[in-house]
């Protein structure tokens, strides 16, 4: 199956959760909770108050190496958005991806996104878990702040 078979689908409109392809073109799909919206807005939100030079997207679709991954919070630059525009899914990851962690998604599963994320060009990649704790990923590995928002810890958990 191919994204844009995804996105035209009437079936598949307005579901409860969150939809992905892997390489071979089968779906993923991942349950969503309010809690994980809630954390979805927060981030949204508080990207766009220290970023407004940029676009904040939410359900951020990228073509990687192992099929389209939906980032659930991804910061573009100006200039990202001059060259791509808003086309789906986007062939280069923007600046910042965020995944938000669900019950079902397993460590291996987290750690592969982070690594396609940054393999097709994001500077940054936050991994935030429902229990108040963040990890944030560039290039080099795990850091302890993040270039784009460094005080973000304290207003998504607060």
């Amino acid at each position: 199956m191919e994204w844009s078979e995804v996105i035209d689908n009437p079936l598949l409109q307005n579901l409860p959760f969150k939809i992905e392809l892997n390489k071979f073109g089968k779906l993923l799909m991942s349950p969503a909770s309010n809690s994980h919206g809630r954390f979805q807005g927060r981030i949204a939100g508080a990207l766009w108050q220290r970023q407004p030079e940029g676009e904040v997207i939410t359900e951020c679709s990228i073509q990687t190496s192992e099929g389209v991954k939906v980032a659930d919070v991804a910061w573009a630059s100006a200039a990202f958005i001059t060259e791509f525009g808003y086309v789906t899914p986007y062939p280069k990851a923007p600046e910042l991806c965020v995944e938000i962690v669900s019950p079902s998604n397993s460590k291996i599963e987290i750690a592969e996104k982070v690594e396609l994320y940054l393999a097709k060009g994001a500077q940054e990649v936050w991994v935030v878990y429902e229990n108040n704790h963040m990890e944030i990923f560039t290039h080099v590995g795990q850091i302890e702040q993040s270039k784009f928002a460094p005080d973000i810890k304290t207003q998504i958990f607060r």
